[in-house]
C-alpha cells in the first residue's frame, strides 16, 4: 500500500501532498529522509561490493522516494521492486511497480531479495496482527532489511501534520479532521471518512518495533533531543547468528 492511499477519503483538496513534500529539497521531511538514506546507501554499497549487485524489495515504496538516492539508481547495479496494492507507472528501467499486500507476500520466496526497504509504511497496514504479518515477510524475503516508522512518543504527528494529534482520542481526532484541513488528506466530509483516516495510521513506540523485529538493531532518529522516528536494521542473518 502507499501512504497516499491510506490517507485518502476527502472531498477537499489537501494543503499538502506526500509527493510534493518528498520532492521539495527545502522541506524538513526531505532533509530527514536524505540523512536516513545514508544508512540505506551503506547497506546497498556493502551488498554490491560483496555480491556485485543488489536486488531490493521496497514494501509500500514509490519511485519518487528513490530520487533522494541521487545517481545511485543510474550508476549502481541495483534493481528495485516496489510492492503496493496497485501497480503504478514508474520512471527508469531499474524500478518495477508490482502488486503486493504488505501483509500477504507469501508468493515471494525466502531470500528472493538482497535487501528489504520500507519507509513509513508499517503504521498503515492495520492493527497489531497485520503489523506482525508484514514484519514476518520483511524478515523472511531478504537477509538484510531497513524499516523506518515514526515514533509514537514524538509530539508531532507527521501524517496529519499537527502537534500531539495522535495522542488525542479517536473521536476527537475524527472531529478535527471534519473541521480542519489537516495533513495529506484534506478535510473529511463525513464521519466515516474521518474515522477511516484516523485508523489508517497507528504509530509505534520503540518496544513495539523491537517486538516486531527481534533480530534487528533499533536505531533512533533524534530531533531537538527527542526520538522522531525509529529504524529497524538487520545487516544480514549470518552476522546476527
Amino acid at each position: 500500500m502507499t501512504r497516499a492511499a491510506a490517507l485518502n477519503g476527502s472531498g477537499k483538496a489537501p494543503r499538502h501532498t506526500v509527493e510534493r513534500t518528498y520532492l521539495d529539497p527545502a522541506s524538513a521531511s526531505f532533509r530527514f529522509r536524505q540523512r536516513r538514506f545514508g544508512m540505506v546507501r551503506a547497506m546497498i554499497d556493502e551488498i554490491v561490493a560483496r555480491k556485485g549487485g543488489c536486488r531490493i524489495a521496497d514494501i509500500g515504496g514509490t519511485d519518487y522516494y528513490w530520487r533522494v538516492a541521487g545517481d545511485l539508481i543510474e550508476t549502481a547495479p541495483v534493481e528495485i521492486d516496489l510492492y503496493n496494492l496497485e501497480a503504478k507507472p514508474v520512471a527508469g528501467s531499474k524500478i518495477r511497480s508490482l502488486v503486493g499486500d504488505a501483509t500477504r507476500l507469501d508468493h515471494i520466496p525466502d531470500d528472493a531479495y538482497d535487501l528489504v526497504h520500507s519507509n513509513s509504511v508499517i503504521e498503515h497496514v492495520g492493527s497489531w496482527p497485520e503489523m506482525v504479518a508484514m514484519a514476518s515477510h520483511v524478515r523472511r524475503i531478504a537477509p538484510a532489511y531497513y524499516l523506518q516508522t515514526p515514533n509514537f512518543w514524538f509530539p508531532y504527528e507527521p501524517h496529519f501534520r499537527a502537534p500531539v494529534f495522535h495522542w488525542l482520542p479517536e473521536q476527537v481526532r475524527a472531529r478535527l479532521l471534519m473541521r480542519f484541513n489537516l495533513g495529506f488528506g484534506g478535510r473529511r466530509d463525513t464521519l466515516d471518512a474521518a474515522m477511516r483516516a484516523v485508523q489508517s495510521a497507528r504509530m509505534l513506540d520503540r518496544a513495539q518495533v523491537a517486538a516486531l523485529f527481534p533480530d534487528a538493531e533499533i536505531r533512533r532518529e533524534r530531533f531537538l533531543g527527542l526520538t522522531k522516528s525509529l529504524m529497524a536494521i538487520r545487516v544480514s542473518r549470518s552476522e546476527q547468528a
